[in-house]
């Protein structure tokens, strides 16, 4: 859009040359977003004030080798992650005028960095959905073609990144949610392993698979990020203590005697034929570098989409009643007694793929419902964790495609809810198993479309996943190719 380089890195190199200042880079971007985003709608709230109150600061505190992490770096964050007297709406009308008190950890962390918060991103409602169409403040359009959708629930973010509009931004992943619309947009996803990142100040979905993760242009951008926002919260009970934060430690080794595994689950014709034939030489090119690539089994991960629907949907049942009219959040206007209150305003407030999942949840919770749906469930899960397991007793990483096809046309799926959720088919077993999985860019489909690499490790070993994209990532052009080319 502008002279101002676009990757963190570049910026941060920008910055301490003194090529331009923080207050002039961040007056580009929200000029930028006005500018552009009439067309995708990436963005529900620009934090315009604030955003260059913080590029001040960052200019103050200066550009030396102590100064703060992300110093001056434009960030934009997913609306369903609080921030302190910013509008926080999770894409629904339920919270369409909802203003935290607090921020998330993830933010406090992003400003102590010196990071500059631009705005919150569309997503899904609740971040629920593929293809980013439910949110309540309208659809978000893909940057590489404007009728296709930028994938869900966080296109939002994808589709700022993916258009310039910002570096960086944060997505959440419940089941494939930072991931596909990664692949969809050409850009580099993380949904790290379950407790790596706070999830403190994240509205819940499944509280069990929830992840807060980085989004970003490049390998090294996202090892910065996910620097600057994982470690132990204390307030978070499911955080990891001990974390190994050196993200970028085996950046530049050798891929020389790893070993991959490559699920024969993964290479059906269930897979578009482009993404089939990406994913073949992406397993060529890794063996050129004298890693060793094999066939494995995740048999189990068939049945992923059916346990992820009846577990997400039942704590997302569980999570959303407190969203009551009552508390807080919207109210129906036309309640006239207690009932109504909660009936009314529950019915108006909520969207149609919310209220499905709420229903479907609740279900399979009842009485004479829970241990055929829910607990089938859990069990099931636990064989595809075992799975997992087994294969990373030989295997360093596990390799695949991160969707079954490139983006789909909006309104495409929206009548078939069957097969939207099947658009999550390859992404959900990793978070039933709650290990670090990251989708890269990996070429292109005959439509010019991106197609993503997943690529995942054993529990806490982020640093070999960023070792091996930041490879692929070097030794071919996929990076540098962006929607306008």
């Amino acid at each position: 859009m502008t002279q101002f380089p676009r990757t963190i890195t570049e910026i941060q190199a920008g910055l301490r040359e003194g090529k331009f200042t923080a207050v002039e880079l961040i007056e580009d971007v929200l000029s930028g977003i006005e500018t552009t985003d009439e067309q995708l709608n990436a963005f529900i709230t620009l934090n315009k004030e604030e955003a260059l109150e913080q590029a001040k600061q960052a200019d103050d505190r200066g550009y030396g080798d102590d100064s703060p992490a992300l110093n001056g770096v434009p960030i934009a964050v997913k609306d369903n992650i609080l921030t302190r007297g910013l509008t926080t709406t999770a894409a629904s009308k339920m919270l369409a005028e909802f203003v935290p008190t607090y921020d998330a950890t993830v933010v406090k962390k992003l400003k102590e960095a010196g990071a500059v918060i631009v705005g919150k991103t569309n997503l899904d409602e609740f971040a629920m959905g593929g293809g980013n169409e439910t949110s309540y403040f309208g659809k978000v359009h893909n940057p590489w073609d404007l009728e296709r959708v930028p994938g869900g629930s966080s296109g939002g973010s994808a589709a700022a990144v993916a258009s310039g509009q910002v570096p960086a931004a944060l997505g959440t992943d419940t089941g494939g949610s930072i991931r596909q619309p990664s692949a969809f947009n050409n850009l580099v996803g993380l949904k790290p392993t379950y407790g790596a990142v706070s999830r403190l100040g994240a509205i819940a979905f499944g509280s069990s698979l929830d992840q807060i993760g980085p989004m970003t242009k490049t390998v090294l951008d996202n090892a910065k990020l996910m620097a600057v926002i994982s470690g132990h919260d204390e307030w978070d009970s499911t955080s990891l203590p001990n974390l190994d934060r050196d993200y970028t430690a085996k950046i530049g080794q050798s891929l020389e005697g790893l070993k991959i595994g490559f699920p024969k689950e993964y290479q059906s014709d269930t897979v578009d034929e482009d993404i089939r034939q990406q994913m073949q030489q992406a397993a060529k090119y890794f063996e050129s570098q004298g890693a060793i690539v094999e066939e494995v089994s995740l048999p189990h991960s068939k049945y992923g989409i059916n346990v992820y629907y009846i577990v997400a949907s039942a704590e997302a049942a569980s999570n959303l009643q407190r969203f009551d009219g009552i508390r807080y959040g919207y109210r129906a206007e036309d309640a006239k007694s207690l009932e109504e209150i909660y009936v009314k305003s529950r019915s108006q407030g909520f969207g149609e793929e919310v209220k499905r999942r709420i229903i479907l949840g609740t279900y399979s919770l009842g009485s004479g419902q829970y241990d055929l749906f829910y607990k089938k469930a859990a069990q099931i899960r636990t064989l595809i964790k075992q799975d997992f397991e087994k294969v990373f007793e030989s295997y360093d990483l596990i390799m695949g495609p991160t969707t079954t096809s490139t983006a789909f046309k909006i309104g495409e799926r929206e009548d078939d809810v069957v097969k939207s959720y099947m658009s999550d088919l390859l992404t959900v077993p990793y978070n039933l198993a709650g290990i670090p999985v990251m989708s890269i860019p990996a070429g292109f489909d005959r439509n010019h479309l991106p197609i993503g690499l997943q690529l995942a490790a054993k529990p806490m070993d982020e640093a070999t996943l960023y070792q091996v994209a930041h490879a692929f990532e070097q030794d071919h052009d996929y990076v540098n190719q962006t929607p306008s080319n």
